[in-house]
């Protein structure tokens, strides 16, 4: 795609947390890589597909005979930036082979048909790139407004989720199976953070939010049942379509409500924090 075509979609992904209006129901994140023969930073839109502690993202360029430019510079420069509306960190890509690359092609084919119109448009096979991130500090700018974007980004997931749960009627693919297991993964880091660091220093801080610690706490622990009894009923065999709906629908209606109470309570006070 042109920069003429991009440069829109970037600034509005920016100035929105990640969103984009045109890709509304879209994973969608920014790759920066080191140009292959100038060495000058290129950015591009890609969308992506969670696999825990990775990203995938698939080099189709909708199936033109030839790789997009950004997976040449990513061979020739593995060290990348990413952008998934919530955070900005470095990450190592690495280009998958053999039957790993169809396995996960495959499963992504499974959640959207299209891969595969793209597949049967070229006669070279399309790369399939994991993206490994770096650990970096939180989002920039006041603490409560980093507050905010990160669970912005879970609501958001959830409610994709939730779509294609819906969508995907009595079976559930493989990829939607990992979507579910990978926003578990990230709520129980988030909340284990939360647990270690962040409200430990907020109580020493402000001992009058004990009573909203204690709630937030107790809250994390619901959560982190629901989040155990929903990975139960995924690593099943036989996966019951009205059960998943209703814990997914459990999961949601108890995480919104911690996130607002969260929000109600916490961010007045972490965006003080430095004035």
């Amino acid at each position: 795609m042109t920069n003429d075509f991009n440069q829109p979609i970037i600034d509005e992904f920016r100035a929105n947390a990640g969103q984009v209006g045109m890709f509304d129901g879209a994973r969608l994140l920014l790759l920066t890589t080191k140009g292959a023969r100038t060495g000058a930073s290129r950015t591009t839109p890609l969308g992506y597909l969670p696999d825990g502690d990775r990203l995938l993202v698939i080099a189709s360029a909708m199936g033109a005979p030839a790789h997009p430019a950004w997976y040449h510079n990513l061979l020739a420069h593995p060290r990348v930036t990413v952008e998934d509306g919530a955070f900005t960190y470095d990450a190592d890509a690495v280009v998958l082979e053999g039957e790993e690359r169809d396995r996960l092609f495959a499963r992504a084919v499974e959640a959207d048909p299209g891969w595969a119109a793209y597949q049967a448009r070229t006669s070279r096979v399309i790369p399939v790139v994991a993206l490994h991130p770096i650990h970096s500090g939180p989002p920039t700018g006041p603490m409560g407004d980093a507050l905010k974007t990160i669970h912005g980004a879970f609501r958001r997931e959830l409610a994709l989720i939730r779509k294609e749960i819906a969508a995907s009627g009595p079976g559930l693919g493989a990829q939607l199976r990992v979507n579910c297991l990978t926003l578990c993964q990230g709520l129980h880091h988030h909340h284990s953070n939360e647990d270690g660091r962040m409200f430990p220093s907020l109580e020493e801080r402000h001992p009058e939010l004990a009573p909203a610690m204690k709630r937030l706490r107790d809250e994390h622990e619901v959560v982190a049942q629901l989040l155990a009894r929903l990975q139960a009923l995924l690593a099943g065999d036989e996966l019951d379509h009205d059960a998943l709906v209703a814990e997914v629908d459990l999961l949601t209606a108890e995480l919104e409500a911690h996130l607002d109470y969260e929000e109600e309570q916490l961010v007045p006070i972490l965006n003080g924090f430095g004035r």
